[in-house]
Order: structure tokens, then C-alpha cells, then sequence
């Protein structure tokens, strides 16, 4: 069938065509016509691919000549992202819609719509990412509203010991305005709320703050590091920064960042059931190249379009209904709200037997006002005098309360660990579970990686040797030529790095995990090897991704133009070699492995152990057969050659392990390297002796740990100080005998298969440099730069919280004891309490807030590391802070009590001036205690008091305060101005607290020894 040609300008074909098309005459002319349009269509399809591709349209011998013009704007347009639906893009990867990827023409022409190069990413300029988040949107979500300062003080008026003193106030206020007018009638009522209102202020101001440093917290947790390409190179940027259309690089660990789709990889598995609920991990690869943000990769590694971002991803959607909980209960806290509950019924009840009593001797008139009269008087007594009485003693019953009632225990709790993560945070840990700064002052048994943890994990090759020969730094030229270039492939082919090179002289950026950029730059810079060459010549069948289980990774490979494939396998040089079946030398001769060659070979392995050297193998096999293995070869290997990495020991480890050992704490390090290896730099880190060698007790190797019997394994776990070679089980199996003997264990992890081990142990550490996120999220603290000193720097912090809640609790439970004692005994005996409410509440505020602040915000000390781990069981308040508590109380309670009864014949004053001074010399014995409730046990209370400037403010504002509440505040506190000799006599009586506090701490206390 053939066409005669028409000219486009000629519009008689479209004419006819509509004729036939309306009355159906001419059939054949009609079927020529469909025929023409198809091929047109045809034609037109073929040329735009031609076009996009630049390629040549290949030509018959007989051909038709068609003046095919450029794709014009208008196409332009229809295939810029500007034009794309985000809705269809979302909804085709949340609902896994091949149907839907095919109408946009598959992953690469999805890509081409959206302007990204699949191999080199987006432009990656400041023009273009704006463009697409004003497109597409940003990778962020809107968080809840976060409390506002007001929902704050609300909470805090929800107390009931508050409502009851408000209600005090305002009925106090009714009553003393009628009965005085409102000049004289407001101060004791508007007092009482004023006290109030600072108490519930103060409280509601700390935890606003520490509302917002939960904020803080979560927000710098959720910032994650992600790899994508962009202009050709691979750079690290924030999760928050990723846009649609870039090219995100994936391997183990991973959290996928954005909604988008497979472009290429091996071997790649997601764990889904942060989005799914199904355990099962999925399989991604062309039948499903969906990826959905929030998930995670748990094997192998690739690449991914992101296709959307933010709110139009599910994860987005569901994290922005989500707030992080700031009201975390650790278990230090809940021992103080148990202990609080206790001393508040104690308050309880001895507030209504004050109330009792009161009441009793009002009534039955033996209560007598300013003048000595009778406050009672039956009937004679006015019902506005017998309201304001009752409402006095009920407000006075009250306070008695909310003083014995140690609210500020929580709140001391509170202030320390949000004060101590925030000072952790600058020495690069961040606390991701509260409870986890406690419990880092009870471990007993730190278990550490080696790798970037004891070392800087700056890998570098040192050390390569061919066959049984060693090689110099520039000995390419010194091998065979087929030895070489399989050395190439073995390098550039099995890796998970990168090498971008711009152009011909610049220097190339290397990038991939420490092992895999020191190996890549000795492969670039001593072999000569160009990546890209390597891996155009070869096109890559299979990939067995590296993990810490076998410790090695392969490749199957074929050449261009060959049917032979090829295998190539790198990992411990050990495990590689036992593969092994002969070996090339540098003649490239192949030569069998007997069992000398093969001794010859490990002892070269292991006297580059013993020099702290990581060594690594390169294996080769060629399968002649034409059929492609499912799994890679892993017999009858030859030996391409063995290089030796020196990553060394970071600075001020040894200093950091001695530290841990003189507080107690037994460092064990649990390795992937060989056991020469691991042995080497445990000596070099002083983890191990020099005379312990592999064979001790000490060194053992994970499958040897692990075929032990349950009670063999228990028994010599305690010994064990480096576990080498071992998986992630190995470790989990160590943290569970050791928790089993009683140890409180702390244990670093980078890895997702550590993530058992890191929520095994008391306090998971994850490293923030090396870390997957999926080891970051089963751990309890980020030790952001991968620092084993970091790690004792946790150390000292967790035994620091704990140290500053026990120091809060002597000095508020001494106040406690005082303030309870001083008012019953006065009530029963006199009828009235020296202490008013707005006294007591100003005690209150003292004690609870400011002296939680002075207290709870010192720092840690040498001293702290100088003590053993706190036990898991030991209780709060010791014999040595029960001895302190008892001294100073019995001191405070016998002045008082003095002052109380025979302070107007001492000082030959009034009942209200007398009432002053029991009230400045109580606060002022507050204070003094302060200092001594710094050192439980040191004498020298003095001690580095200049390093905490907070401290001296406290109690300079407290002091300052408290003379303006007797000086200037009279009618508000209830108080009269004293001279000069009455405020010497007070300091004088409060200063005593310190000599008694140096004798006091002279008394011997028997130690209980508590295990762990």
C-alpha cells in the first residue's frame, strides 16, 4: 500500500476526509486515511526520542523524507515539572500504582519530566531548589502548637493544695476588707494570693523551659544527615533540604527521607512497618520501585527519585498530628514522687492535728489577740471575727502543707536533667530518653566499639602485599598488567563508594564509608585506577552487599563482549583467605595454596594485626560456564591481594578508660577485627595489659563466645575485656549475661543490626557520625562526634544528676522537718504559729525553686569518678545524708524552739518582733545550710564554689529578697523591721551551721557495700 504525497499547504485531503468520514462512501480512501494518521503519529513519536537523545535517525534505502521541525515551546511546557500533578505523583507511590508510573513512562522519563539526570541529580543551585519547594513544597511538616506559657501556670494552679490556700486568700481578703476597709483590710488576703502567684509563676517559668528545650531536643534529633547527588557530586544535606526531583543515595541503616522511586542498586530491603505494621521486610526493584518516607533500608544499597515531600507524603501527614512527649517519667522521678507522696501524708497529718488543735483552743477561748484579750467569747464574739479566725487557721493548716509537701523534689529532678542536657549537648551528646542520664551514674560495665569510637576512623592503607611479597606505595608499575587491572575491578567494581572527578586535572572527591575511601584513594592514587573506565568495561549482574555478619562483600561481573563471568570478593582477610585456593603473584602467576603458602599468608595477617593494622583481602574467580549464578561463588578463590589499614587511637582515650577504671567501671571492647587486630589496640588504649595476650581469658572471638555453654558463657563473661570478630548477636548475647550477673550496662552501637543491643542494654549510646538512624533510634543517647571520651563524659554527667538530687533532697527534707516541727510544737503549746502563711510560702519558694536551681545546676567533679557506680538498688537518701539531715534539723528545731519561748525575755521584745526573728533566722539557717548540703561528705563546703556563679546569685537574690520581706514588706510578711543587733544575732545563729555542719561530717558512717 502506498501514499501519494501531498503538500501540507494543500487542504483538500482534510476536506475529503470529513466528506468520507460523514457519509461512509469511499471505504478505501477512509482506511488510508487512518493508515496515514497512524504512521504520522508513528513518525512523530520516533523523531521526539531522536530529538531527546540526540541520537541519529538510521535510514533505508527506500525512505520518505519528512521535515520533522524541534520539539517547540509548547512541548517544552508539557514536559517541565511546573506542569506535573502532585496529587497523581503522591498518590501513585502511596498506593503503589505501576498503572499510574506507566503513564508517566517509567522511572526515567519520570525523571526527564522532572528535570533530573539520574546519574549526575539535579543542578543543585540556589534558582533551582527554591523553584522546586515553591513547586512542590519544602520536606517539613507543621508540628503541633507546643504549650504556651499560660497552659503552664494554669497546670500549675490545678494543685490542690494551691486551690485550697486561694480559696484561703480570697475569703480572708472578703472578710479583712469588711472588717478593716480596703486600705488596712487587703494585706493578710492579698499576701497569700501574691505568695501564690510568685510560687505558681516560678513554677509554671521552669517548666515553660524546659517545654522548650524538648523542642529543642526533638527538633535537632529530626535532623537527619542525608547523601544525595547533585551536579554530578555527592553532598551531605539536611533532611529538611531535600526537594523533589533529587537523587538520594541508600545503603543499610538508612531512613528513607522522601516518598519517591528505585532507580538503581542491589540487593535493596526495606523494613516498612513504620508505615505498614507488616514485619516482613519488602524487596524493591523494578516490579516495586516504591519508597515510602519514614521507612527504612535494612539490606543493601541504591538509589531513589524523591517524587514528594513533606505533607504530601504519608509520614508527613502522620508525624504532623504527632508531638514528641516531654513528660517522660524516669525512674529516679518516680522514686521522688513515691517519696513526696510519703512526707505529704506526714504533712497531712500533722497539718490536721495543727488544725485540731487550733481549733480546739479557739474555741474553748484559750487563744488570746495583741492585747492579751480573749479571742473568743461565745456568743459576744462577732460572726466576722469567728469567719476571719477559722479562715486563718485553716490557711495556716494549709501552708503547713504545701511547706511539707516537697514539691521541688520533681521539680530539682527536672531542672538538673534539663540542665545537664543541655551542658550535654555541648560535649557532643545528645540525650534522646531521660531516664538514660541517671542510669549512666549506676553502669557498672561500659561496652565499646572500636572503630571511630577508640579510633578517629581515618582509615589508611599502609600496608599491601601480593601473594607472599610486600609492595611499595607506587609498585604498580612493578606488577603484572592482568594483576593490576584485576585489582582495579576488585576495587571499583565491590564498593559502596564514590569517586567524582570534574574534570581531567582536578582532585578527585572520594566519598563512602572510612574503610571504602582509604581504600578507593590508594586504588586511585597508587594503582591508577579510573573508576569509570573500570565500570564501563563491565556490566554488574550481582551484588552480596557487605554486612557484620560474614564481613565481606561481592560482586558477579561479566566483560564487554565476553560470555565468561567473573567474581570478585573483599572482606577480613582471614575469612577471604580460608576461600582461597592459590593466590597470584606479582608476575601474575598463579600459584596453589597448600597449607605452607596458606601459613606464610596468615602469619603476614597477623603481624599486620599486631601492628593495629585493619586487613583486608581481595579474592578472584572466572566461571568459564555461560549460565548466570544465582549466588556468587565462595569456593576455590585466588587471592588477589591483601592491604593493611591504619586507623589510629583517638587522643585522650587511655586518659578516658583510666578514668572509667578508677570510678569503677570495667571498659570491655567488642570488635568486627581479628583478634590480633582488637588485641593490639586494647593494649594501645589501656583496656588490656601488655603481658595479657590472645590466648588469656581476656581476648576471646565471637564464635568461641558464642558456642560456649549458658553457664560457661555467664561464668567468663565478667573476665572477658575484648570480644574480637564478633556479630551483633555476640554482643547482644554479652549485654544479656552481663545484666544477668547484675551489672548495669552501658553499650555503643552504629550499626541496624546493633539496634537489639543498643534496647538491650541499660543505656544504648549510638554514634552520631558512623550511626544508621536505625541504630540512633533504639538508643538512649547520640554521642554526636563518635568519641569514646564523649562516652565518660556521659558518665560523669549521669553520676552528676544523681549527686545533685541527693544533695536537694538533704537540704529541702532539713527544711521539712524544722518547718513541721517548729509549727506543732508552737500551735500545741501557744495556740499560735510563728511562721505565717505568706512566711511559710516564702520559705516554700526558697527551698523548692530557687534551692533547686542552686543545687541541681552544679557540674561534675574529678571526685564523682573517684567513687564506685551508684547501685541499681541503693536507696536515695543515705546514712551519710541521714546523718546530716538529723544534725542539722535537731540544730534548727532547738534554736527555734528557744527563740519561740523565750525570745521576748532574750531580746526584750514584742510578740511580733520576736515572730520576725524566728522567721529571719530560720530562712537565714537556709541559707547557710545551702553550702553545706554542696559536699554530702567533704568538709570543705568552699570548694569550687567560684566555678558555679548561679549558686552565688541564688543566694544573693535570696538574701536580698529576704531583707526587703523584714525591712520594707511589713504588712505583706507580717514582720517588723529588727535593728542592727537583732539581724547580727540571726546571722550569728544561721552561721553556726557550718562549724556544726564540719563536726557533724567528722562522725563515721558504716558503708554498705551494695552491688550493682
Amino acid at each position: 500500500m502506498s501514499l501519494r504525497p501531498r503538500k501540507p499547504s494543500q487542504p483538500a485531503m482534510h476536506k475529503q476526509e470529513e466528506e468520507y468520514a460523514v457519509l461512509k462512501i469511499h471505504k478505501r480512501r477512509w482506511r488510508l486515511a487512518l493508515t496515514a494518521i497512524y504512521c504520522t503519529r508513528a513518525l512523530a513519536s520516533v523523531s521526539t526520542k531522536v530529538l531527546q537523545n540526540k541520537a541519529s535517525l538510521l535510514r533505508s534505502l527506500s525512505y520518505v523524507a519528512i521535515d520533522v521541525q524541534p520539539p517547540s515551546g509548547n512541548y517544552d511546557k508539557k514536559l517541565s515539572f511546573h506542569n506535573i500533578d502532585q496529587e497523581n505523583l503522591s498518590h501513585m507511590v502511596r498506593e503503589k500504582n505501576l498503572e499510574s508510573l506507566e503513564q508517566f513512562g517509567g522511572v526515567e522519563h519520570l525523571a526527564l519530566i522532572l528535570e533530573t539526570d539520574v546519574k549526575s541529580g539535579i543542578g543543585g543551585g540556589d534558582s533551582d531548589v527554591t523553584s522546586r519547594k515553591s513547586v512542590f513544597g519544602g520536606n517539613s511538616y507543621p508540628k503541633p502548637a507546643a504549650k504556651g506559657f499560660f497552659s503552664f501556670v494554669f497546670d500549675a494552679f490545678k494543685d490542690t493544695t494551691i486551690l485550697i490556700l486561694l480559696a484561703c486568700a480570697v475569703l480572708s481578703l472578703g472578710f479583712g476588707i469588711k472588717q478593716h476597709g480596703w486600705e488596712d483590710g487587703w494585706f493578710d488576703g492579698g499576701s497569700i494570693i501574691i505568695a501564690i502567684f510568685l510560687v505558681v509563676v516560678v513554677s509554671a517559668v521552669s517548666n515553660f523551659k524546659q517545654s522548650r528545650q524538648f523542642e529543642k531536643l526533638s527538633n535537632k534529633s529530626s535532623d537527619i544527615r542525608v547523601e544525595v547527588v547533585r551536579d554530578g557530586r555527592r553532598h551531605a544535606v539536611s533532611i529538611f533540604d531535600i526537594v523533589v526531583g533529587d537523587v538520594v543515595c541508600l545503603k543499610i541503616g538508612d531512613q528513607i527521607p522522601a516518598d519517591g522511586l528505585f532507580l538503581e542498586g542491589h540487593s535493596v530491603k526495606v523494613d516498612e512497618s513504620s508505615m505498614t505494621g507488616e514485619s516482613d521486610h519488602v524487596e524493591i526493584g523494578s516490579g516495586n520501585p516504591f519508597l515510602l518516607s519514614g521507612t527504612k533500608v535494612t539490606d543493601g544499597f541504591g538509589s531513589m527519585l524523591v517524587t514528594s515531600v513533606g505533607m504530601n507524603t504519608s509520614w508527613g501527614e502522620m508525624m504532623s498530628s504527632i508531638s514528641r512527649d516531654s513528660d517522660e517519667e524516669t525512674p529516679l522521678q518516680a522514686r521522688l514522687n513515691k517519696l513526696t507522696s510519703y512526707i505529704g501524708k506526714v504533712g497531712l497529718l500533722v497539718a490536721a492535728l495543727v488544725l485540731s488543735v487550733l481549733m480546739i483552743r479557739y474555741f474553748t477561748g484559750n487563744t488570746t489577740d495583741e492585747k492579751g484579750e480573749r479571742e473568743y467569747n461565745g456568743s459576744k464574739t462577732k460572726l466576722d471575727d469567728v469567719m476571719n479566725a477559722v479562715v486563718d487557721i485553716v490557711a495556716a493548716a494549709v501552708t503547713i502543707v504545701v511547706v511539707a509537701i516537697p514539691e521541688g523534689l520533681p521539680l530539682a529532678v527536672t531542672l538538673t536533667l534539663a540542665y545537664s542536657m543541655k551542658r550535654m549537648m555541648k560535649d557532643n551528646a545528645m540525650v534522646r530518653k531521660l531516664s538514660a542520664c541517671e542510669t549512666m551514674g549506676s553502669a557498672t560495665i561500659i561496652c565499646t566499639d572500636k572503630t571511630g569510637t577508640l579510633t578517629l576512623n581515618e582509615m589508611k592503607v599502609t600496608e599491601f602485599w601480593l601473594g607472599k611479597e610486600t609492595m611499595r606505595e607506587d609498585s604498580s608499575s612493578e606488577m603484572a598488567p592482568t594483576v593490576l587491572h584485576l585489582l582495579q575491578e576488585a576495587v571499583g567494581l565491590n564498593t559502596s563508594g564514590s569517586v567524582y572527578k570534574p574534570s581531567t586535572v582536578s582532585v578527585p572527591e572520594i566519598s563512602g564509608s572510612p574503610t571504602e575511601k582509604a581504600i578507593l584513594s590508594w586504588a586511585v592514587f597508587s594503582l591508577g585506577m579510573d573508576i569509570d573506565e573500570v565500570k564501563q568495561q563491565c556490566m554488574t549482574i550481582q551484588v552480596e552487599a557487605f554486612n557484620s555478619e560474614k564481613k565481606r562483600s561481592g560482586v558477579l561481573i561479566r566483560k564487554n563482549g565476553e560470555e565468561a563471568t567473573q567474581s570478585h570478593w573483599k572482606g577480613a582477610a582471614e575469612m577471604i583467605l580460608a576461600m582461597c585456593s592459590s593466590y597470584y603473584d606479582r608476575d601474575g602467576n598463579i600459584r596453589a595454596l597448600d597449607d605452607e603458602e596458606r601459613a606464610t599468608i596468615e602469619k603476614i595477617i597477623q603481624n599486620m594485626a599486631a601492628k593495629s593494622l585493619r586487613c583486608v583481602a581481595f579474592a578472584h574467580k572466572k566461571l568459564e560456564n555461560k549460565e548466570v549464578h544465582k549466588k556468587l561463588e565462595e569456593t576455590g578463590l585466588t587471592l588477589l591481594g591483601l592491604v593493611g589499614l591504619k586507623d589510629p587511637c583517638r587522643p585522650g582515650v587511655r586518659a578516658a578508660v583510666d578514668s572509667c577504671t578508677a570510678a569503677g567501671v570495667t571498659i570491655k571492647m567488642i570488635t568486627g577485627d581479628n583478634v590480633h587486630t582488637a588485641r593490639a589496640i586494647a593494649v594501645e588504649c589501656g583496656i588490656l595489659n601488655p603481658d595479657e595476650d590472645v590466648d588469656s581469658e581476656a581476648v576471646v572471638e565471637g564464635i568461641e563466645f558464642r558456642n560456649y555453654s549458658p553457664e560457661e558463657r555467664s561464668k567468663k563473661a565478667e573476665k572477658i575485656r575484648v570480644m574480637a570478630r564478633s556479630s551483633p548477636f555476640d554482643k547482644l548475647l554479652m549485654i544479656q549475661c552481663l545484666k544477668q550477673k547484675g551489672h548495669v550496662v552501658a553499650v555503643t552501637g552504629d550499626g541496624t543490626n546493633d539496634a537489639p543491643a543498643l534496647k538491650e542494654a541499660d543505656i544504648g549510646l549510638s554514634m552520631g557520625i558512623q550511626g544508621t538512624e536505625v541504630a540512633k533510634e533504639s538508643s538512649d543517647i547520640v554521642i554526636l562526634d563518635d568519641n569514646f571520651t564523649s562516652v565518660v563524659t556521659v558518665l560523669r554527667w549521669g553520676r552528676c544528676v544523681y549527686n545533685n538530687i541527693q544533695k536537694f533532697i538533704q537540704f529541702q527534707l532539713t527544711v521539712n522537718v524544722a518547718a513541721l516541727v517548729i509549727n506543732f510544737v508552737a500551735s500545741v503549746s501557744s495556740g499560735k504559729v510563728p511562721l505565717t502563711a505568706v512566711q511559710l510560702l516564702w520559705v516554700n519558694l526558697i527551698m523548692d525553686t530557687l534551692g533547686a536551681l542552686a543545687l541541681a545546676t552544679d557540674q561534675p567533679t574529678n571526685e564523682l569518678m573517684e567513687k564506685p557506680p551508684v547501685g541499681r538498688t541503693e536507696p536515695l537518701i543515705t546514712k551519710v545524708m541521714w546523718r546530716n539531715i538529723i544534725a542539722h534539723a535537731l540544730y534548727q528545731v532547738a534554736v527555734l524552739l528557744v527563740l519561740q519561748f523565750k525570745g521576748r525575755s532574750i531580746f526584750g521584745v514584742t510578740e511580733t518582733v520576736k515572730n520576725t526573728i524566728i522567721f529571719n533566722t530560720f530562712v537565714l539557717c537556709q541559707v547557710f545550710n545551702e553550702f553545706n548540703a554542696r559536699k554530702l561528705e567533704k568538709k570543705n563546703i568552699f570548694e569550687g564554689l567560684h566555678k558555679n556563679k548561679l549558686f552565688m546569685a541564688i543566694i544573693a537574690i535570696t538574701i536580698v529578697l529576704q531583707i526587703v520581706m523584714v525591712e520594707f514588706l511589713k504588712k505583706f510578711a507580717n514582720t517588723e523591721r529588727l535593728n542592727w543587733g537583732q539581724w547580727g544575732a540571726c546571722i550569728g545563729i544561721a552561721a553556726l551551721s557550718w562549724p556544726i555542719g564540719w563536726l557533724v561530717k567528722c562522725i563515721p558512717v558504716p558503708m554498705d557495700q551494695v552491688r550493682a
